[in-house]
C-alpha cells in the first residue's frame, strides 16, 4: 500500500508543467488498435496508462516508449475476451469494446473498474452499439458484443456521455455507411480523439459540437497525435497557488478549457493572473462563498468538484456545490471534517461553511479525485497529514510527488 505524507502550511513558488490529459490519453490508447501503428506523444506518466499498455500486450501489440512517447504496433494484435482481471484495472478498459467491435466486429469483456463514485452504467454504450447492427449477450458481468457487419445509424444519446460518445465514434468510423451522434459530449478529450481518427483516415464532421457525423471507412491508417494538455490536473494545481501559492505558475496548459473554474475564481476574488498557456496563482484573502452546480462540458467539471470543495473551506460565508453527473462523489467531506472543515451534506448538495481552520490528521483516499482534494487540504493544513490508499491519485496525477515538491512543499510518497 502506498501513503502519501504532507508537512502543511508551505509557501508554493515555482512552476508546474501540466502533462497529457488522462482522459484524453486513455482513449487514445484503445483507438490505437484500430489500424496498425499509431504514435501518441506527450503521453502522461500516470498507472492509468501502465494498465492500458498492459491490456495491449495481452492482446498482443508491440509497445515502444520512448520518454513521453508511445508508438503502438498493433498489426499482430488477436481478438482475445478482456479478462476480469483486466478489465477491473481501470474504467477506461470499456473503450475495447469500440475498437474491438470495430477491428474484429466482436468484443468480449468484464464490466470496467475504476473509482466507486456513482452507478456509472455502460448502457448508453450498449445501446449505440445495437444501433449500429450489434448483438449483445451477457452473463453476469461479462458482456459479448457481436455484429455480423457494422451499418451506420442515426444515435441520439440520453445523456451527453463522454465514455459512450469515444465508444460510439470508434466503431462508427469503420461502420457501412453514416453514422450521426446527437447529443455527443463536448469535452476537449472528444476532440483530441477525433484528431487522432480523422489523421489515422477517418471521415468525421462537427468536432467541439453536439452532433458528430461519421461517414464509415474499410480502413484506417497508422496516425499521429499529441495528448492535450490535461484540465483537471492544471485546476488541481491552480486551486492549490489559491490556497498556498506564492506567483506560483501553472503552465503547459489551455486556460480556454478551463473558463468554468476560472470564472469561478473571479467571482470568488482569487489572486489569478491569466495568460496565453498559462495561469499563475497566489494565496488569496477574503475569498467569497460561491455557489457552483457541476455539469458536463463547458460547465463546470465533477472531476474538479472535490478539489475546489477543499479551497471554499477557506472563503468566508456558505458555499454550495450540488453534483448532478455522479452520486456518491462527497466521500472526501468526512475526512475534510475531521481536518476541521464544516461541511453538510444534503442528497446531492454540499454546504461549506467557512473559513475554517484545517489541522493535519490521518486520512484516507476513497477514488482520484478525492484523493487530489485531501492532498489540496493538506498542503494547507497546520501540521502533517497522512493519505493513505493513494494509488487512485497516482491514476491520474503523473509525478504528483515531484511536480509538488519541485515548488516548494513538503511531501513524500512511501510503501507501507
Amino acid at each position: 500500500m502506498k501513503q502519501i505524507r504532507i508537512l502543511g502550511n508551505k509557501i508554493l513558488k515555482g512552476e508546474i508543467k501540466i502533462s497529457g490529459a488522462k482522459n484524453s490519453a486513455v482513449a487514445l490508447i484503445p483507438a490505437a488498435i484500430l489500424s496498425d501503428e499509431v504514435v501518441i506523444e506527450n503521453v502522461p506518466n500516470i498507472s492509468d496508462v501502465n494498465a492500458l499498455d498492459d491490456i495491449l500486450n495481452y492482446l498482443g501489440a508491440e509497445i515502444y516508449k520512448e520518454n513521453d512517447k508511445l508508438t503502438i504496433n498493433a498489426k499482430k494484435i488477436s481478438n482475445k475476451p478482456i479478462t476480469e482481471e483486466y478489465s477491473n484495472m481501470l474504467r477506461a478498459s470499456y473503450y475495447f469494446m469500440g475498437a474491438l467491435l470495430a477491428r474484429f466486429k466482436k468484443a468480449e469483456m468484464y464490466f470496467p473498474g475504476g473509482c466507486k463514485i456513482g452507478a456509472r452504467p455502460i448502457d448508453i454504450h450498449l445501446m449505440g452499439f445495437e444501433k449500429l447492427g450489434a448483438e449483445i449477450k451477457n452473463d453476469g458481468d461479462k458482456y459479448i458484443i457481436e455484429a455480423k457487419k457494422l451499418i451506420g445509424a442515426e444515435i441520439e444519446l440520453p445523456f451527453p456521455s463522454v465514455g459512450a460518445t469515444v465508444n460510439i465514434l470508434m466503431a462508427a468510423s469503420k461502420a457501412e455507411g453514416t453514422t450521426t451522434i446527437k447529443n455527443a459530449a463536448r469535452e476537449p478529450e472528444i476532440g483530441n480523439l477525433v484528431d487522432l481518427l480523422i489523421n489515422m483516415g477517418a471521415k468525421i464532421e462537427g468536432k467541439d459540437t453536439n452532433t458528430l457525423t461519421i461517414t464509415g471507412v474499410s480502413k484506417l491508417t497508422g496516425g499521429v497525435t499529441k495528448v492535450i494538455p490535461d484540465r483537471i490536473e492544471a485546476g488541481t494545481y491552480i486551486l492549490a497557488g489559491v490556497m498556498n501559492g506564492d506567483k506560483l505558475k501553472v503552465s503547459n496548459m489551455e486556460p480556454k478549457h478551463l473558463d468554468s473554474l476560472l470564472n469561478i475564481l473571479k467571482q470568488m476574488d482569487a489572486d489569478i493572473i491569466i495568460e496565453e498557456n498559462s495561469v499563475i496563482a497566489s494565496k488569496s484573502d477574503n475569498l467569497k462563498a460561491i455557489d457552483v452546480t457541476t455539469a458536463v462540458y463547458p460547465g463546470f467539471p465533477t472531476d474538479l468538484q472535490q478539489p475546489l470543495t477543499s479551497l471554499l473551506i477557506m472563503a468566508h460565508g456558505n458555499s454550495h456545490i450540488k453534483e448532478t453527473i455522479y452520486e456518491n462523489r462527497f466521500q472526501n467531506v468526512k475526512y475534510l471534517n475531521e481536518m476541521g472543515a464544516n461541511i453538510e451534506i444534503n442528497g446531492d448538495t454540499i454546504t461549506i461553511k467557512g473559513p475554517s481552520k484545517l489541522i493535519g490528521k490521518v486520512v484516507t483516499t476513497s477514488d482520484l479525485r478525492a484523493g487530489a482534494a485531501l492532498i489540496l487540504a493538506a498542503l494547507h493544513a497546520e501540521g502533517e497529514t497522512t493519505i493513505k490508499e493513494v494509488k487512485y491519485v497516482l491514476r491520474g496525477y503523473g509525478n504528483i510527488v515531484k511536480k509538488l515538491t519541485n515548488v516548494g512543499a513538503q511531501i513524500c510518497l512511501e510503501d507501507v
